[in-house]
């Protein structure tokens, strides 16, 4: 089963970078544009291992969605979904369980045109991707329940995206709202960027970012941590990203050539 809810004509805005485009570009696609490029170059020449941090994000989501199907999770919601390169959260997933059901989201138009290989999923199972922004959660919930059984546990992936939301948007609160839909047993998984590492390095990138028109919000391990009240942690717990479960997954290369400036978790609702 697949589906997509009918979407209005949307206008990609090529003047200004996107996060999603300039992910893409780190990991070597071809769905973005010189504006995206510009700027991905001008991150690589205050740190040259940001594409190694955007693989290395990408393979704790598939870790942590590996474990998840492995222990019985068998719903889905990821939220800032990115230009699908594969393999996606749902062929990580159906692969375990061929009945998974999975609902991605993103804000960016381009994503919206490639939604047809988000969408490939099992007969067995359900993919859908709706078009909507993490600062609507209303919007989400309200799409996902078309898809996903409310009443049965959801792993909520939000992957290298909570960094693009300031706190006067409420990035906590908007986790929390999410949180609130979602029964027992669900879990959150997630990743963030931060500035504990490298604080030069992180402020000269968020100056760039913000003259851009990208808003970078790098927040402590203090900070991240606090997605997971009311949550029960899965060991270890808070950690650099690529040292969560790594026999989950194959190693990124350069991954351990130097710091990876950002934490990943996941947290059970009791």
């Amino acid at each position: 089963m697949t589906g997509q809810d009918p979407m209005p004509a949307v206008q990609i805005d090529t003047t200004r970078p996107h996060p999603a485009r300039m992910y893409d570009w780190y990991l070597g696609g071809k769905d973005n544009y010189p504006v995206d490029e510009e700027m991905g170059r001008q991150m690589l020449t205050l740190d040259p291992r940001v594409p190694v941090m955007a693989r290395v994000n990408r393979a704790f989501m598939h870790r942590a969605t590996r474990r998840l199907a492995d222990s019985g999770v068998r719903q889905f919601l990821d939220i800032g979904t990115g230009i699908p390169t594969e393999p996606n959260l749902h062929q990580i997933a159906q692969q375990t369980a061929p009945g998974a059901r999975v609902v991605y989201c993103d804000n960016d138009p381009i994503v919206l045109a490639h939604a047809a290989a988000l969408l490939r999923g099992t007969d067995e199972g359900a993919t859908a991707y709706l078009q909507a922004d993490v600062r609507d959660p209303d919007a989400i919930l309200e799409g996902a329940r078309k898809v996903l059984d409310f009443t049965r546990p959801v792993a909520l992936s939000l992957i290298a995206l909570l960094h693009f939301v300031p706190d006067e948007d409420g990035a906590h609160d908007l986790v929390r709202r999410l949180l609130a839909e979602l029964p027992s047993g669900s879990h959150l998984v997630m990743t963030h960027a931060t500035a504990d590492f490298t604080p030069e390095e992180s402020k000269a990138a968020t100056e760039k970012l913000r003259a851009a028109g990208v808003t970078l919000a790098l927040r402590s391990r203090e900070e991240f941590t606090r997605f997971f009240d009311g949550l029960d942690l899965v060991e270890p717990g808070v950690e650099v990203p690529h040292r969560w479960h790594p026999e989950l997954g194959e190693a990124v290369p350069g991954q351990d050539d130097g710091v990876i400036p950002g934490y990943g978790a996941v947290g059970r609702k009791p």
